[in-house]
């Protein structure tokens, strides 16, 4: 290798041993806080003064929604519906794959859609090649193999 390409890769592996060394925070940035913290903090915060907590016009009206009316099953009771219009017109087997096709391409996000902060899981994208949590790096590998005894002895 040339002294440059050495010294660049000298100069990536101290940074990785300093990345490594400084702790990670508890959750990574960009990322929602889990749901059962995010509820304690609403009936918290809508307790009132005396400890009661009070119902406000907007949240009532979301809770007092009919099963009917929520857009995820009409959806899939739409797709149901044509799913058997068109297994009728023996047509049932494209219209699976598509709606398929169709759901992979729509459940994927493109890189502008990426929020703030987020790592991508391809190292190779995010800033100064960081990697995610739980990542199998090539120098963990090389030390589990080599340098770990055998299992059993």
């Amino acid at each position: 290798m040339s002294a440059a390409v050495e010294r660049r890769l000298a100069e990536f592996r101290a940074g990785r041993r300093s990345a490594a060394v400084s702790p990670r925070p508890a959750e990574p940035p960009g990322k929602a806080a889990a749901p059962e913290a995010v509820e304690e903090q609403r009936a918290a915060a809508a307790a009132g003064p005396g400890g009661s907590v009070e119902a406000r016009p907007g949240e009532a009206a979301a809770a007092a929604a009919p099963v009917w009316a929520r857009p995820l099953l009409l959806k899939v009771l739409l797709w149901a519906v044509l799913l058997a219009l068109f297994a009728e017109l023996e047509l049932g087997l494209p219209y699976f794959v598509l709606s398929l096709l169709y759901w992979m391409y729509a459940g994927t996000r493109g890189p502008a859609e990426r929020r703030r902060g987020e790592l991508s899981a391809y190292s190779v994208f995010n800033p100064g090649c960081a990697s995610i949590a739980g990542t199998l790096t090539a120098e963990q590998l090389e030390r589990e193999l080599y340098y770990r005894p055998a299992a059993g002895r």
